[in-house]
């Protein structure tokens, strides 16, 4: 199948026509969570993104295998081979076994998605389940001459791979920059040949709790081996789309790509895509800052920095709402921004069942609605373009009101398509969803009970209908008065009654 999607390929620094290695089928492995705190925003966005690239591939007809891991093993506090590691430190302080806390914020993740409308992937392979795979990645680099052991750890030798290969293609670092970067670094002295190299497996001090038996150490791998083993396993020795947030380009993705090279002689990845990150203040938000607002107090509003709470799907709009290469700023203005938006978008979608079809189109409308599906279709081949579908959906949005008011009239094909194309792009390839307002994280209410709640109203509002009708003026007022008293808003229009629950 031919396909007009053009993505951005961090590798080669430039947009390329996606081109399976073979097609229907596509390979594509994401960079999960290191399972030791709850989400925040940062999370949030690689998973959406690559949610929006999940949805869409499978709308083009592709048979996508999508793998994303979660790092339970626990990486250590700095991308150096040093520290503590996150997961055993976190269990240490909480007096729990380490997969206690990994289960733990897992399931969290794992909620906070669900919420966020995230679909999970096809494989989610857990780094602690991999070791023997980790530890064959690591044997074929040492019998390849690209490795060493040093006291029973391995450490990746940068030197013997820049001979042959080219370390930092990724990332654009030459390996005299890299050197010059890691000569004030003291982790590892004595053990490292040259202190750019980085572990493949470190021998487990004394009081490192999670630890497994190798020919070279009872330890644990190096941060960057599980996605390369765990890549190679599900996906095979090449594969279409690796993805991540920007951070991780250097060093994790770079040494990936050393990793496959050095095992198997040839690369792993055809495409590398990277979302960019989501700042506060122009700074990183993460909790190695120390500046991350998690899901959870996005949904409840407890956060200093949170003017109020956020529904999930304002969230993924306000991430929507960015190119994913682009740098998104934190701010309660650009949040109720999306909140607005998100509002304007699922009520004129809603408002699709109240038009009437009139005989023929007006002109004006014809062209909107016969344009709407291409100009769409046209943004999201152009690497996945959110922002310029979005203002289209809203144009269109325009549309709809003029309609709903009667300011312009449409026939039933053209409804018909409208009808199907907002659908098709607002929910199924953008993936939001008309359950919005209380999150259903906060208030424990699953999409299905808010389906349910909004039936119960539309009841409602049916029998003061009936009311009015029947000319019983104090039934249909008193129904209205104890629906604005339960804070709802009801208007009145020629087509009948609508209703929206206030913020």
């Amino acid at each position: 199948m031919e396909s007009r999607l053009v993505i951005y390929n961090t590798l080669t620094r430039q947009k390329e026509r996606f081109e399976p290695l073979h097609a229907p089928n596509v390979g594509m492995y994401v960079c999960g969570p290191t399972v030791y705190g709850d989400p925040h925003l940062g999370h949030a966005r690689p998973a959406i993104t690559f949610d929006l690239v999940f949805r869409y591939l499978r709308h083009l007809g592709y048979k996508v295998r999508y793998v994303r891991n979660i790092t339970d093993v626990g990486h250590l506090e700095h991308d150096a081979d040093e520290g503590e590691d996150k997961i055993a430190k976190k269990a240490r302080l909480e007096q729990l076994e380490p997969m206690e806390i990994a289960q733990y914020y897992a399931n969290r993740y794992h909620q906070y998605m669900d919420a966020l409308n995230v679909l999970r992937p096809s494989i989610e392979p857990l780094a602690s389940g991999h070791i023997i795979e980790q530890q064959q990645l690591v044997q074929q680099i040492l019998d390849n001459g690209f490795a060493y052991e040093s006291n029973g750890s391995i450490y990746f030798d940068i030197e013997a791979y820049n001979k042959q290969y080219k370390y930092g293609i990724l990332s654009g670092r030459s390996l005299e920059n890299i050197k010059d970067a890691s000569r004030d670094n003291l982790d590892g002295v004595g053990e490292k040949r040259n202190q750019a190299d980085f572990a493949l497996w470190k021998k487990a001090q004394p009081e490192h709790i999670m630890r497994w038996p190798s020919p070279w150490s009872d330890g644990f791998p190096g941060w960057h081996c599980e996605c390369t083993a765990m890549g190679r396993k599900y996906l095979g020795e090449q594969f279409d789309i690796h993805g991540g947030g920007l951070d991780l380009v250097f060093p994790h993705h770079e040494c990936e790509i050393a990793q496959a090279q050095a095992s198997m002689g040839h690369p792993a990845v055809k495409y590398w895509m990277h979302n960019n990150m989501l700042t506060i203040n122009g700074q990183k938000m993460g909790k190695s800052y120390n500046n991350f607002i998690t899901l959870e107090q996005f949904f409840t509003g407890d956060h200093p920095l949170l003017e109020k709470a956020y529904s999930p799907m304002t969230i993924r709009f306000f991430v929507l709402s960015a190119h994913y290469r682009g740098t998104v700023d934190f701010s309660n203005e650009a949040l109720v921004a999306a909140e607005r938006g998100l509002e304007k978008l699922l009520n004129a979608i809603a408002d699709l069942s109240r038009i009437q079809v009139s005989p023929e189109c007006d002109p004006e409308t014809e062209k909107v609605v016969k344009s709407l599906r291409q100009k769409c279709y046209d943004a999201m081949n152009d690497d996945l373009a959110t922002p310029q579908v979005i203002s289209h959906l809203f144009e269109a949005c325009t549309t709809i009101n003029k309609l709903v008011d009667h300011k312009a009239t449409i026939c039933a094909d053209c409804l018909k398509e409208l009808k199907e194309v907002m659908h098709l792009f607002a929910f199924d390839i953008l993936g939001l969803s008309m359950v919005n307002g209380q999150c259903s994280m906060a208030n424990g209410a699953s999409a299905a009970r808010e389906e349910a709640f909004g039936k119960v109203v539309d009841m409602v509002l049916a029998l003061r209908a009936k009311a009015k009708a029947d000319k019983d003026w104090a039934t249909s007022d008193k129904i209205r008065d104890e629906l604005a008293a339960a804070g709802f808003q009801v208007k009145d229009t020629k087509d009948g009654a609508t209703w929206k629950l206030d913020k």
